[in-house]
């Protein structure tokens, strides 16, 4: 299951994962718990939400990473 980090017009990116990466023919894009960059929930979004259909015409690009690559992903953290 790809990690992704999903583009949007006018907002900020949210990370999620995917079962398969979206084909040419496809509308819509299933992303499985979704969250922001720095893992917080989606403010946008209930918080007990697990999986979101978004139409493909709103995504600008869609960043592909390994599955252990998650860990990369470099948030603020205070000390």
């Amino acid at each position: 299951m790809p990690i992704v980090i999903v583009h949007f017009t006018s907002e900020d990116p949210i990370v999620g994962d995917l079962d398969v990466l979206p084909t040419p023919t496809d509308n819509l894009i299933s992303l499985k718990n979704p969250r922001k960059k720095d893992g917080k929930d989606v403010p946008y979004l209930e918080p007990n939400v697990t999986i979101v259909v978004w139409p493909l015409a709103r995504i600008n690009f869609i960043e592909v990473m390994s599955a252990g690559a998650d860990e990369e992903i470099i948030s603020f953290v205070r000390e």
